[in-house]
């Protein structure tokens, strides 16, 4: 450690024999580590035998604890950022830190290692050749339906992190918004003692969970099969259309003429007419 850093270090998402030789020698070299549960750091690095001084830093507190943390790297020390599980930063605390870090020109290392999206994506046999990565939807549940119509129409297989007291109302809301015909695959506690990987079509995935109480425990992964190209280009040109209708006739005709031309579903177009209008601040 010839300059002073801050070391974005991936741990374990379960099991603890999950992470890499250098993880260990870095957690055993920094000055402090940044965790976002002390707590549970605490576990893996007493797990490692490793005595650290730690700093909480998380959701609540990353600017403040950024500024520690350049108050620490200005004197000479070096910083680890360790999330609970995973790589920090990707839907954990960690990316406003990393950004203030940079921006003072202190040097940002990153370490590879655990990330539960690319274990349920090695397991899952999907061939897409594309994915992408959506992590947790909202919380309410109109905010996360309007997300999944917005999605509706890509091509890319698609990859979300859920709670298990969030999970029935999303796969309800995934089937209603992408169909009930495409496939799923629930990946849930990967790497701990009760790891499932489940692959079905969106419409049996509630009764799959139902069916098992234990099956909505633990924290998931799920992966959504995108949509058919030709799913996908026929919403482009739908959308196309109804983009040069709305600016010569109000909405409600706009959808009317669009869902003629394109033999698209007047319900979805009205709610693409919507979003559309809102991006361009004009009334409806």
């Amino acid at each position: 450690m010839e300059r002073p850093s801050l070391y974005v270090v991936a741990t374990p998402i379960g099991n603890l024999a999950d992470i890499t030789l250098r993880a260990l020698e870095v957690l055993k070299r920094v000055d402090v580590i940044a965790a976002e549960d002390t707590r549970t750091t605490g576990h893996l690095l007493r797990h490692y035998g490793i005595n650290a001084s730690l700093i909480a830093l998380h959701q609540h507190n990353e600017r403040r604890a950024a500024q520690k943390i350049l108050q620490l790297l200005a004197h000479g020390k070096s910083v680890a950022l360790v999330s609970d599980a995973g790589t920090p930063a990707i839907s954990d605390p960690g990316a406003v830190v990393i950004g203030i870090v940079r921006a003072a020109g202190h040097p940002v290392v990153p370490l590879p290692g655990a990330s539960a999206a690319a274990c349920a994506l090695s397991a899952s046999g999907s061939t897409a050749p594309h994915f992408l990565f959506y992590g947790f939807l909202p919380q309410a549940a109109a905010a996360r339906r309007r997300e999944l119509a917005a999605l509706q129409a890509l091509p890319y297989l698609l990859v979300f992190y859920e709670a298990p007291h969030r999970v029935m109302a999303s796969i309800g809301d995934m089937a209603a918004a992408f169909g009930a015909g495409r496939t799923i695959t629930i990946a849930r506690e990967l790497t701990k003692l009760f790891e499932t990987i489940h692959q079905c079509r969106l419409g049996e995935a509630a009764a799959w969970l139902v069916a098992d109480a234990n099956r909505s425990k633990g924290e998931f992964v799920l992966l959504v099969e995108g949509a058919p190209q030709a799913d996908a280009a026929d919403a482009g040109a739908a959308q196309h259309v109804l983009e040069i209708l709305l600016r010569e006739l109000p909405l409600k005709s706009a959808v009317r003429v669009a869902a003629e031309i394109s033999a698209g579903k007047r319900n979805e177009l009205y709610k693409l007419a919507l979003e559309l209008k809102k991006k361009t601040g004009t009334a409806g």
